[in-house]
C-alpha cells in the first residue's frame, strides 16, 4: 500500500484549518460575555447560548427550521424522484419540452417568484402557516434533472425484468431504481435540505407571527439587541449562528457516506 506524503497531508491540515477558522472563531466568541469581547480579553460563559434559547425563543425557531426544512427536503426529493423516473425511462407527447421547460426553471432567479407566490398564498389564506413555508418550495428542477441524468446511467434491463415478474411502474421505482440511486437521492436531499435551511427571503416575506419564525428570521433579528451605545452583542450572535449551522453539520455526517459514494460513482461513470 502507498504510503501518504507527510508534506501534502500537512499541507492539507493547514489549508482544513484555515478554511475552518472563521467557524472556529464564531464558536470562540459565543463562549465569551459581551464586555470581555469589547474590552479585548477572554471571559468564558455558557450565558449567551442560555439567553438565545430562553429569552430569545430559539429553541421554537430551531422547530421550525426542523419542520420546514424536513418536509421540504422529504416532499422535495420524492416528487423529484418521480419526476426524473418518468423522464429518464418514459417517451410520451411533450415529455421533451416539458423537460425542457423543468430545465429552463434553472435559469429563473428565485426572487422572480416571491410576489407571484405571496399573491397566490395570500388568496388561499396560507400565509403564516407552515403550508405557506413549504409549498413554495417542493419544486426543484435542479434535483429531477440531477437524478434524472443519474438513473439513466441505471441498465433497463433491471427494469424489464421487474417488470416480467409482474412489477408496476410505482413497484420498479421503489424497488429497484430508488435502493440504486440512493447515493444520488441522499446527495439531491442534503442539497435541498442546506438550501431550504439558509432560505431568509422567502420565510421574511411570507411570515409575520413570531410563533413560525425560522433560524434565518431569529438570527437577523438578534442583531438589533444592543448592549450599549451603538454596539452590537456578538457574543450573543455568535452562540445563535453556532445553534443553527449544527443541525446543517449533523445531517453531512449521517450521510456523508452516501454523498462520497454518489460522488465516486459519478466519476467512474
Amino acid at each position: 500500500m502507498k504510503r501518504d506524503n507527510p508534506l501534502l497531508t500537512g499541507l492539507a491540515l493547514v489549508a482544513g484549518l484555515l478554511f475552518l477558522s472563521p467557524v472556529l472563531y464564531s464558536i470562540f466568541m459565543s463562549f465569551q460575555t459581551v464586555d470581555a469581547y469589547y474590552r479585548g480579553t477572554t471571559e468564558f460563559t455558557l450565558d449567551n447560548y442560555a439567553r438565545a434559547v430562553g429569552q430569545y425563543n430559539f429553541a421554537r425557531y430551531l422547530l421550525n427550521s426542523l419542520i420546514v426544512s424536513g418536509l421540504v427536503t422529504i416532499l422535495g426529493i420524492t416528487f423529484a424522484t418521480m419526476a426524473a423516473f418518468a423522464f429518464a425511462r418514459y417517451r410520451f407527447r411533450g415529455g421533451d419540452l416539458m423537460f425542457g421547460a423543468t430545465v429552463a426553471t434553472l435559469m429563473i432567479p428565485s426572487h422572480i417568484s416571491l410576489i407571484p407566490n405571496y399573491l397566490t398564498l395570500a388568496k388561499v389564506g396560507l400565509l403564516d402557516t407552515y403550508a405557506g413555508l413549504i409549498l413554495p418550495a417542493i419544486s426543484n428542477g435542479f434535483a429531477a434533472f440531477f437524478l434524472r441524468q443519474y438513473i439513466r446511467g441505471i441498465p433497463k434491463a433491471l427494469d424489464e425484468a421487474a417488470y416480467m415478474d409482474g412489477a408496476t411502474p410505482l413497484q420498479v421505482l421503489w424497488r429497484v431504481i430508488v435502493p440504486i440511486s440512493r447515493p444520488a437521492i441522499f446527495s439531491m436531499g442534503l442539497y435541498i435540505f442546506i438550501t431550504e435551511w439558509n432560505n431568509y427571503i422567502w420565510p421574511l416575506v411570507a411570515i409575520g407571527k413570531q410563533d413560525l419564525y425560522t433560524l434565518q428570521i431569529g438570527l437577523a433579528r438578534l442583531y438589533r439587541v444592543n448592549p450599549g451605545e451603538g454596539l452590537i452583542d456578538w457574543p450573543l450572535v455568535m452562540a445563535a449562528s453556532t445553534i443553527t449551522i449544527l443541525p446543517v453539520l449533523l445531517g453531512f455526517f449521517l450521510v456523508e457516506r452516501h454523498l462520497v459514494r454518489g460522488i465516486t460513482m459519478g466519476a467512474l461513470k
